[in-house]
């Protein structure tokens, strides 16, 4: 049985036997520290939207699904947030690593957070120096966009900011709408399947070869701790709603 969802030409399915393995699209998600990195992740594979996380240890994430007709494994690597300090932004190892290995890097930051968002241009200049002459594809996205009350970063800024960077832009709301979400990444799978195929008898080897040590091997389980956090949190609002 596979679900086809209704929004695009993404759709989920159920594994089948086959002899020749599934291309597999790799994309890093990075930005500063609560900006919604993961919510965001979640909210692209799933469709679900939690809003309370334990702190990011750098899950990743995969998904079997349809783009264009073609069977891929997207496989989502989130990070650590990057801190800005008195000497520049501080990069975890496991984000550099994460820049190697992806095909393609989503840059995040929240329009709730000025500095989330002065931090997007020193991310982008470190994966153009990560990249070098093979640089990933790169796309900007401003989170939180439904908190219009708390904004600190002007509608117009982040359009100017990715003109200038050369990639394309996305305002989404992680909890409040999946379409815009789902828009951004599909688009970025659509363009990297369209990219030729690694050849595939050197495919698993050159998979083996950009992996580190510091990003571990995709599982699909992940999904099944989300849910459960995911009725955790209803049953929360269950709870105060009653003691109300």
């Amino acid at each position: 049985m596979r679900l086809i969802q209704n929004m695009s030409s993404i759709a989920e399915y159920s594994p089948v036997e086959s002899s020749v393995p599934n291309r597999v699209i790799k994309m890093a998600v990075i930005g500063g520290s609560g900006v919604g990195k993961t919510a965001l992740v979640v909210r692209f594979l799933t469709r679900r939207f939690i809003g309370d996380y334990e702190r990011n240890a750098g899950n990743l994430y995969s998904r079997e699904v349809q783009v264009d007709a073609e069977q891929v494994t997207i496989q989502v690597q989130d990070t650590p947030g990057v801190e800005m300090t008195d000497n520049g932004i501080n990069l975890p190892d496991h984000v550099t690593c994460s820049i190697k290995w992806a095909d393609a890097v989503v840059l995040v930051y929240s329009v709730t957070d000025r500095r989330s968002f002065d931090l997007i241009e020193q991310l982008h200049q470190q994966v153009v120096r990560t990249g070098g002459a093979n640089m990933p594809p790169v796309i900007l996205l401003a989170n939180k966009a439904d908190l219009l009350h708390l904004r600190q970063v002007d509608a117009q800024q982040g359009p100017m900011l990715a003109e200038t960077l050369g990639c394309s832009f996305y305002e989404v709301s992680a909890s409040e709408d999946y379409s815009q979400v789902h828009k951004a990444f599909h688009r970025l799978c659509c363009q990297l399947a369209k990219q030729p195929a690694p050849a595939s008898n050197s495919t698993s080897a050159a998979t083996e070869k950009r992996r580190s040590p510091l990003i571990p091997r995709p599982k699909s389980p992940n999904m099944q701790d989300l849910k459960r956090r995911f009725k955790q949190a209803l049953s929360a609002k269950v709870r105060t709603v009653t003691s109300v």
